[in-house]
């Protein structure tokens, strides 16, 4: 029996194990196509039901997916993004923590009128200007979130003529001193428009995590209102509760990880 109940072989076991021994050396790199049924079963000297055993395994185990159609076969997943709400760090030093490449596009930007959900969470009035940022983020070169932030164009003035393609908060903090100091975010759910499908390559419908945020300074300002589009099939949330008082020490020191992994809408 594998890790997620499945039922297999001793001899889909160990061609289970060789693949994800593969896999694991990056001799089958993410998103790499794995050659038919056939042709595993002769380079690893097996049946092809002992083939299709272990890699229905490895398909629940979220380790590969499989494309049905001419044009399809099973592929090895790309690895899932972490965000740990523990910490308030932008995406490209989320990205380098977990050993990837970060990137981005910039879709648009510009400077405008603040709407009245954006002015109440920045603490701007009714004719408050912000400047608005629009942008792909990108793991190891593929989408993983369509980004929309919007700051208070007094506290930055000249932002937009700065280079935006990589880290806000780092250029905030090499040019106007501002430093993250404590964000309140609210996650949900939702099925991906057409056109964030498109952008993000997933199919219409698909689940996104949405991540609306409100980032103050170490002084307890608002300088950040944002909303993020995370492809659900890239990303899990990682959320560390502390230890309740009455907890034993070593659950007190290091508290406990929440894993939320959400399913697509069907």
């Amino acid at each position: 029996m594998t890790e997620t109940g499945i039922v297999i072989g001793p001899a889909a076991e160990d061609t289970r194990r060789r693949l994800l021994d593969q896999i694991s050396r990056g001799q089958l790199r993410p998103g790499e196509r794995l050659g038919a049924e056939r042709d595993l079963a002769q380079a690893l000297g097996v049946s092809r039901s002992t083939v299709r055993q272990a890699l229905a395994a490895l398909e629940a185990a979220g380790v590969v997916r499989r494309v049905p159609g001419r044009g399809g076969g099973t592929f090895v997943r790309q690895q899932k993004v972490e965000r740990d709400l523990s910490q308030v760090v932008g995406v490209p030093a989320l990205l380098r923590q977990q050993g990837m490449t970060a990137g981005s596009q910039v879709v648009s930007t510009g400077l405008g009128l603040a709407d009245e959900e954006t002015a109440t969470a920045l603490g701007l009035p009714a004719d408050g200007y912000v400047i608005d940022v629009v942008r792909i983020r990108l793991a190891d070169g593929t989408p993983i979130s369509l980004e929309h932030v919007r700051l208070p164009a007094q506290l930055f003035p000249g932002l937009l003529d700065l280079p935006l393609g990589g880290s806000l908060y780092e250029l905030l903090q090499e040019y106007f001193g501002t430093v993250p100091g404590e964000a309140v975010e609210h996650i949900e759910v939702v099925s991906a428009a057409e056109d964030e499908a498109s952008i993000l390559g997933v199919e219409a419908g698909a689940a996104l995590l949405s991540i609306t945020r409100t980032t103050k300074d170490a002084a307890g300002s608002p300088f950040e209102f944002s909303h993020d589009l995370f492809r659900a099939d890239r990303t899990f949330i990682t959320v560390r509760t502390p230890a309740s008082t009455g907890a034993r020490k070593g659950s007190a020191e290091h508290g406990r990880v929440v894993q939320m992994r959400p399913r697509p809408r069907r």
